[in-house]
């Protein structure tokens, strides 16, 4: 049997398929791999550019889309091998990209989830926003990485070139062990798409498992090639899932503060926002708040199961300050300067 299954899920994506497709094929050895394009019902020609110039990749084909999330984990149901990479189909990987993080994966049976370095493919020296060197979570749920905080992106000098534990590992390239995907519930489908991974380790983190970044290892990814970064439908999908994650995940002790808090850093980030002329951002912000409420006790019992599954209250490695003071007050715009 193959080792590992790189599933790619595609929503009217042939451009992407065309350019980013062709270098997983060449740097994917047939005796290891297996290629599969998960088509969330596409309604471009994806799926007969496929048939026609890629015969070798397996199809998985979905009557509707379903999202980043529910399309991944409709994927997994029918994976035979014992590891899985979700792969985004904007990213490019290079000469011996599966190697280290396989053999990492076979030497260490407690990590669950390990990322490559993840460079820009619009400018290769470069991290990428969505996952870079490996990302963590502050003490209130915002997301950053090494070799990302915010909007500030840092030049790859080779700063983060050791393997580190991480919190959580970019969905653009996450391998997991497919075991344990499944049995620890997959990706949150109510989030549709954005954070997401996020939310998946920060959950196995708490149960236990160790995530990961493999240097050794590294692709170019596209990114923003489903929504643009200013697109208030995913301003209104990273408030809405952030706060869901916080809900989920936070332990009791904590909740009630951290909501107080994001609360408010919500109402700033709504202001900011309008007086830059975002308005339809600034609007989303409310919306995506009004959306939490609204299914916040139908995830009462999500919370409860989840926490019940915890094997430590709070997740190693969460950074227990504030990611916003440390950038905008104190003035802290690299990873290497908040002593994580």
């Amino acid at each position: 049997m193959k080792k590992v299954s790189i599933i790619i899920l595609n929503w009217n994506g042939r451009e992407m398929l065309q350019t980013f497709l062709p270098s997983v094929i060449e740097h994917s050895p047939e005796e290891l791999a297996d290629i599969i394009v998960a088509d969330n019902g596409s309604t471009d020609n994806s799926l007969a550019f496929l048939k026609e110039n890629f015969p070798s990749v397996a199809i998985m084909k979905f009557d509707r889309n379903h999202g980043f999330a529910a399309g991944y984990n409709l994927a997994m149901k029918d994976i035979a091998t014992p590891y899985s990479v979700l792969l985004n189909n904007d990213v490019e990987v290079g000469p011996k990209w599966l190697e280290p993080l396989l053999e990492l994966l076979d030497t260490c049976a407690d990590i669950a989830c390990v990322q490559p370095k993840v460079r820009s493919w619009k400018n290769p020296d470069y991290f990428e926003y969505a996952g870079a060197a490996g990302g963590y979570i502050d003490r209130f749920g915002y997301p950053f990485c090494r070799g990302r905080l915010f909007g500030f992106v840092e030049r790859d000098c080779g700063q983060y070139d050791n393997l580190a534990d991480i919190v959580w590992a970019t969905g653009a390239c996450l391998f997991v062990r497919t075991n344990v995907y499944r049995n620890e519930g997959g990706l949150d489908e109510y989030f549709f798409a954005h954070q997401e991974e996020v939310d998946f380790c920060w959950r196995l983190r708490c149960r236990g498992y160790r995530i990961a970044c493999e240097p050794a290892s590294y692709v170019l990814h596209k990114g923003g090639a489903t929504l643009d970064v200013a697109n208030p439908r995913k301003t209104f999908l990273n408030f809405r899932n952030n706060l869901l994650m916080v809900y989920k995940n936070v332990p009791s002790e904590d909740l009630k503060y951290v909501l107080f808090v994001r609360f408010w850093l919500d109402i700033f980030a709504a202001l900011k926002f309008f007086l830059e002329g975002n308005w339809g951002d600034a609007a989303a912000v409310f919306s995506a708040r009004r959306a939490f409420s609204s299914v916040k006790n139908d995830y009462k019992t999500v919370r409860k199961k989840n926490l019940q599954r915890a094997v430590c209250s709070q997740a190693p490695g969460i950074f227990r300050r504030s990611i916003l003071w440390e950038f905008y007050v104190l003035g802290k715009k690299t990873f290497n300067r908040l002593k994580v």
